[in-house]
């Protein structure tokens, strides 16, 4: 397996440069979405961010989600972070390898590359949830309502962001925010 990642790498030359007027024009959709074309915005969202730009980048980022849907954390983790350091820029490579470590119970990790992945994509709604998410498990209620909050000023029509924000609000009436 490392050897095939090695190969890999050393084909790839990340070429990765988000394209912002697209993205731009996206979020402005997004924003503007009625109930029924949202989904397909999102969608047009998620396959920009998963375009590297790279074939081989691509194919690490493809990978590491396979393994992360067959539950093996620990290929994720490896094919992620060879992503990363390859394609550091790569905002949804970050987000991924988040998305791993979470999954193998690495919060700190998880924390670091949900940070990097919003330095490079501040926009990005999937890792703001995830941010949310991972405050809450850790009973940081405030801050995680503040990071759906952010979230769902990003994508105002995603359902589980509108039930967290209002499972918090609720949780936290009363209490100093």
């Amino acid at each position: 397996m490392r050897y095939i990642l090695a190969f890999l790498v050393c084909l790839a030359s990340p070429l990765w440069a988000a394209d912002e007027a697209r993205l731009d024009e996206l979020f402005s959709s997004l924003a503007e979405a009625d109930e029924t074309s949202w989904e397909q915005i999102e969608a047009k969202i998620w396959r920009e961010w998963s375009d590297s730009g790279s074939p081989a980048m691509d194919l690490l980022l493809e990978r590491g989600r396979e393994a992360m849907t067959e539950e093996d954390n620990r290929e994720a983790i490896e094919h992620l972070t060879a992503l990363v350091e390859n394609a550091p820029e790569f905002a949804e490579g970050w987000n991924a390898r988040a998305t791993a470590y979470y999954s193998a119970g690495l919060v700190g990790p998880a924390m670091a590359d949900i940070a990097r992945t919003l330095e490079l994509e501040p926009r990005h709604f999937g890792a703001l949830s995830g941010l949310g998410l991972i405050l809450e498990e850790t009973g940081h209620d405030a801050r995680a309502l503040e990071a759906y909050r952010a979230a769902l000023a990003i994508h105002p029509h995603k359902p589980n962001l509108k039930r967290a924000v209002e499972r918090l609000e609720f949780a936290l009436e009363g209490k100093a925010i």
